[in-house]
């Protein structure tokens, strides 16, 4: 860490006014970002925030780093672009749930099926807050807005799911509010090599106010949400008294001290397995029938796309017979290997 800390966060911020709504998410996540730039000590000359269109989308023209506000939807292609044109940026994708799951949502899988080291934070709100209040590629079914004033008949994605169905390697879940857990996973995202999406459980104000409430409430958070940790039991529950277990193939909630179940039992979680079958059941969990999981869900190894590229480069470079522009000859409209 910097010596001075506070300073060290502010370097980081731009000099340009926060305009989002007052109490949106969107500024603990600005603020949550910040803290661990500050925290890894990034060079502000290393970073890249880039960015689609939506609320979410406006965040690099608050960071004091290189930084693209792009189009709609096309925030994986540019970062990907800027990631292997030079890999020694540290690149971040803002997106929401529209940008990134819709309209973006062919750039979005195949991002994650390249594993291009990017680190993207997907603000989930459930809702299109920028275009005033339309339904989402993650509103729950049956959900009313203005383009669906009866509720929506679809089935959401669950962006888990959907990063893990693509070959991800990396995915991890917060909650806007909780600043010390999103620090957490965001320095584990900026850490993996490979793609890390981190889907953060946003509140719009506006036009879908508490769309997480019924696990983001601290009376209920403990006993709803599952914060998961590599190499520990999968525990939760106001009185650490809950637990996962596998029953055959499926997880199942139990009590410690019931029916004979000991901490012994428990599951432990292992974010680095490369069998993503168990990771893809914790991604998937919802209340009522489960937890929520929290954290690091998933932080495998595989093969990065922008270092295999360089590598690829530098060995047909070394076969080439051509070393340079003075190995050319031309004649006419020809060019030939001396």
């Amino acid at each position: 860490m910097a010596e001075n800390t506070k300073q060290a966060f502010l370097q980081y911020k731009s000099d340009q006014n926060v305009r989002w709504c007052p109490g949106c998410g969107d500024h603990a996540i600005l603020n949550a970002l910040q803290k661990t730039m500050a925290e890894l000590e990034v060079p502000n000359e290393d970073l890249a925030v880039i960015s689609g269109i939506g609320c979410s989308s406006r965040l690099p023209y608050y960071m004091n780093t290189y930084g693209f506000h792009t189009i709609h939807g096309r925030a994986s292609a540019m970062a990907s672009g800027v990631k292997v044109a030079n890999p020694k940026l540290q690149v971040w994708q803002i997106t929401g749930d529209g940008d990134a799951l819709a309209i973006g949502g062919n750039h979005f899988i195949h991002a994650i099926r390249r594993n291009i080291d990017l680190n993207v934070i997907l603000f989930n709100n459930q809702i299109y807050g920028l275009t005033k209040g339309q339904y989402s590629p993650t509103s729950k079914r049956g959900f009313i807005s203005k383009t669906s004033p009866f509720g929506t008949i679809e089935y959401p994605f669950r962006p888990g799911e959907l990063t893990i169905g693509a070959r991800g390697y990396f995915f991890a879940r917060t909650i806007d509010k909780e600043i010390k857990l999103s620090v957490h996973v965001m320095k584990a995202a900026a850490k993996h090599k490979g793609t890390s999406i981190v889907e953060v459980l946003q509140n719009c104000v506006i036009y879908n106010n508490n769309t997480h409430q019924e696990i983001t409430d601290k009376k209920y958070k403990d006993d709803r949400t599952i914060v998961l940790e590599h190499g520990k039991p999968m525990i939760f529950g106001k009185e650490r008294n809950k637990g996962l277990i596998l029953e055959g193939i499926t997880l199942k909630v139990v009590t410690i001290g019931e029916n004979g179940i000991t901490e012994k039992d428990i599951l432990v979680h292992d974010a680095h397995c490369e069998d993503p079958t168990i990771h893809l059941k914790l991604a998937d969990m919802e209340y009522p029938d489960f937890p929520v999981a929290l954290g690091v869900i998933r932080d495998a190894a595989a093969p990065v796309y922008d270092e295999c590229a360089q590598q690829q480069i530098e060995e047909i470079k070394e076969k080439s017979k051509i070393k340079s522009f003075h190995d050319l000859v031309t004649t006419g409209d020809v060019w030939e290997v001396k």
